[in-house]
């Protein structure tokens, strides 16, 4: 069981990713951030209310609160990553979040084991690989690099953050629902401001209604990664769950390449490689 949810959340993370992408080629990447989420918010309520886990509030929502001021950043750097592109060098390059718990653990007296000694260089080979021929091109190309870097920071913060505000699973479900709310008004709140320096919160032609599934899919699959990657954790080693769970640059990198066609240079494609090989390494060592 924690198989088939691990990976089942690395499906839905993967297709979330690559649909925010594709939005954020189309619409302005704080508008796709704002919608979205609003989405995820309005569903994670709903099982809030069936679950109960209202009965969880405490003090410790008060991480959940800092995780939605950190959220919005992370995603629209990283929406704006993907829609910069390519999305298979961003998106295995955004895994490398998973540094900040390793750098929280040491801070708090652990030692990493050869294993994630290991992943540390590999990941730091991986992004050098990766970025050294985009900082090399085009000025849109170093960007996409610095705000994926960026965005990896705000996604581990994010998951430290999230992990310290709840203990059990009802109490994930009110944490992460707060952590969206937060979301939605800390990124409503940026999109207002953005308006009145005449930047445009919609397309040209408008936000058209056939686009809408789509916004629903992005916010609602990052809900129900959530989710599934919360069984797979309650029902097997965590290890196994984050490891599997974080396959899900693969799932972006293969739809990148199955719907857009996109091609990598071999340097490229070999950093972006290591990036993902040195994450896991992390999350197994």
């Amino acid at each position: 069981m924690t198989a088939l949810f691990a990976l089942a959340t690395s499906l839905l993370w993967g297709l979330a990713d690559f649909g925010g992408g594709l939005l954020a080629r189309r619409a302005p990447a704080l508008t796709v951030v704002v919608v979205s989420q609003s989405v995820a918010a309005a569903a994670l309520g709903a099982v809030v209310v069936a679950t109960g886990g209202w009965s969880e509030a405490g003090p410790r929502l008060w991480f959940a609160v800092a995780a939605g001021l950190v959220g919005p950043v992370a995603l629209l750097s990283f929406y704006k990553a993907l829609a910069l592109g390519p999305m298979g060098v961003v998106s295995p390059l955004a895994t490398l979040s998973v540094a900040v718990p390793v750098s929280v653990g040491l801070f708090l007296g652990e030692r990493p084991g050869w294993t994630q000694a290991a992943g540390i260089a590999v990941a730091v080979v991986g992004v050098v690989l990766a970025g050294g021929p985009q900082l090399r091109g085009p000025a849109v190309r170093r960007r996409a690099v610095l705000l994926t870097l960026v965005a990896a920071l705000g996604f581990g913060t994010v998951f430290v953050l999230v992990t310290e505000a709840s203990t059990t699973v009802t109490g994930l479900f009110l944490s992460l629902f707060v952590q969206r709310v937060t979301n939605v008004l800390a990124g409503g709140a940026a999109l207002c401001v953005a308006v009145r320096r005449g930047t445009p919160a919609l397309p040209e032609g408008g936000l058209a209604w056939n686009a809408l599934p789509a916004y629903a899919f992005v916010g609602l699959a990052d809900v129900a990664a959530n989710g599934t990657y919360a069984i797979a954790a309650q029902h097997g080693p965590v290890t196994v769950a984050a490891v599997l769970a974080s396959l899900y640059p693969v799932v972006t990198t293969l739809a990148a390449l199955g719907f857009l066609r996109e091609r990598l240079r071999g340097i490229q494609a070999a950093g972006a490689g290591l990036a993902l090989v040195g994450t896991l390494l992390l999350a197994t060592g």
